[in-house]
């Protein structure tokens, strides 16, 4: 009976909230008060204008929406994404300050420089908000239009084919090497400041191939000004559905995706983070969210805490590995 007074009294004060699930309706911070009862501070580790800012505030207005509380959107970009993901590590364990994740922030980075927070113990994993496949794209004038014609390409001018990343370190980066492994060819790494930079490079011929985020590199594509060969994802891209996989263009284990999600400090009670779990779920099941996503070359995510927990542990094996066949190192 005084679950259900609780649940109820909650619901009058929180509408929405209450609609979301008795999880949400039932949870409490530290003071005892229902949760949540004012905004939530949501910190990007990149710049405003980049995937995560993108993918994060269309989920993000989603779950306002069905929390009935604002969450603000605080980009504190620097170091790598470590500043902002170390803000967060720091945070009262509230539920009121949670972090944006990715696949560089925490399952890259940690592998390749020392970083202010442990990616594993200072988080715990509260959502998989979406995932994003890079494309594969080469300048026109290279012979390849098949990924096959390009390692058939890369074999026989062997060496002398460049390929760009938006930085060492970077996911284009180990995507490279990743390729270089799986199709045995060797391509030299010309690594730029930033994946604008070296875009306009690929575009210019100055480098021949790129692992280009969808977002930036499709539009360029659909425009002729560069030729796209594959999404590295597990499946294609609803943005563009006529470009294959690598996978299914003769590397069937080849997948590389930067996917988003969002953490929570370490010592977050439990009902709160479920409680944020199935909101986020809910919000990226909306058809209005999916469409969205959809149209930016982005998969919804989706699943327990403990499912996200799972996906970050196997990204960051996936990676050490490459890493330590490739012998990648940052200056």
């Amino acid at each position: 009976m005084r679950t259900r007074a609780i649940a109820a009294a909650a619901a009058m004060v929180f509408p929405l909230a209450a609609a979301v699930t008795d999880a949400a309706a039932q949870s409490r911070n530290a003071a005892g008060a229902a949760y949540p009862s004012r905004p939530i501070r949501m910190i990007d580790p990149f710049p405003p204008g980049g995937g995560t800012w993108v993918i994060g505030r269309v989920v993000e207005d989603k779950v306002a929406e069905l929390l009935g509380q604002p969450i603000v959107h605080d980009s504190r970009g620097g170091a790598g994404g470590a500043i902002g993901t170390e803000l967060a590590a720091r945070a009262p364990a509230d539920g009121y300050t949670l972090a944006l994740a990715t696949a560089s922030t925490i399952a890259v980075n940690p592998l390749l420089s020392k970083v202010p927070f442990d990616p594993v113990k200072d988080f715990a994993p509260v959502a998989h908000i979406g995932s994003i496949p890079l494309l594969l794209v080469v300048h026109p004038s290279v012979p390849a239009k098949t990924v096959g014609d390009l390692i058939a390409l890369a074999k026989a001018r062997k060496g002398a084919l460049n390929y760009a990343s938006a930085g060492n370190g970077t996911l284009a980066h180990l995507a490279g090497e990743l390729f270089k492994v799986s199709a045995g060819v060797s391509i030299t790494h010309v690594p730029y400041k930033g994946g604008g930079p070296a875009l306009n490079d690929v575009m210019g011929n100055q480098v021949q191939l790129f692992f280009s985020n969808v977002l930036s590199g499709l539009p360029f594509a659909k425009a002729g000004r560069l030729r796209a060969l594959a999404v590295t994802g597990a499946k294609r891209t609803q943005a563009a559905p006529e470009i294959p996989t690598v996978a299914e263009s003769g590397l069937p284990h080849f997948t590389v995706t930067n996917w988003y999600g969002v953490l929570a400090p370490a010592r977050t009670s439990r009902e709160i983070v479920i409680a944020l779990n199935q909101t986020f779920n809910r919000a990226v099941e909306a058809p209005e969210v999916r469409d969205k996503l959809a149209s930016l070359g982005a998969e919804a995510g989706g699943g327990a805490p403990e499912q996200f927990g799972a996906h970050v542990k196997a990204e960051r094996a996936k990676w050490a590995k490459v890493i330590k066949q490739s012998d990648i190192r940052l200056e």
